[in-house]
């Protein structure tokens, strides 16, 4: 069974940038520019009824297209030790109203649960697990004023995941247009 999420591919000068910052954590598992996206819902395991029916149900979004731009970095968690490091958002206002418009599209697919965890928009960098928390600190404290162009948002992809053993690779589903204006 595929695990589904749906999220917002990166244009290739923004996966440049993040590219750049990939290096400088001994032990961390860089994403790399195949992989940078960012995550509006997880949809989790799901068989072929579910992955039809939530791309049926996504056919149906209406939201409007918004500019994007990433700004900073951060850790999950926030407290403890740190699992991931991610680049943020400057405004999350249009990303989040974008991913209320996708739940809300998603509610109505019997064996896809409503997401139970709060919205943080943003793109993972690294898996940092192996990594001390001093260097992961001194990660931050050297991209802390880290800011991509701004790009415009114009669709939304459903993607798969397959796990292998050299890590997940992603595979473009389906793609869904936001409305211009």
């Amino acid at each position: 069974m595929p695990r589904l999420f749906v999220g917002i591919d990166l244009p290739p000068e923004v996966d440049d940038h993040l590219e750049l910052m990939s290096h400088g954590l001994f032990g961390a598992r860089w994403e790399g520019r195949d992989k940078f996206h960012l995550t509006l819902r997880f949809l989790g395991e799901v068989d072929g009824r579910v992955h039809r029916a939530a791309i049926d149900a996504l056919q149906e979004l209406d939201s409007p297209r918004f500019t994007l731009q990433l700004k900073g970095v951060g850790v999950f968690p926030p407290r403890g030790l740190p699992g991931s490091v991610w680049a943020g958002v400057a405004e999350a206002g249009p990303v989040t109203l974008l991913k209320q418009r996708v739940d809300a599209c998603l509610r109505r697919v019997e064996g896809i649960e409503p997401d139970p965890r709060k919205f943080a928009p943003h793109v993972t960098i690294a898996r940092v697990g192996d990594c001390t928390v001093e260097e992961v600190m001194q990660y931050l404290g050297a991209h802390a004023l880290f800011r991509s162009s701004a790009f415009p948002v114009e669709r939304v992809l459903l993607y798969s995941s397959v796990r292998t053993p050299k890590g997940s690779s992603y595979r473009i589903e389906a793609g869904f247009p936001l409305r211009a204006g």
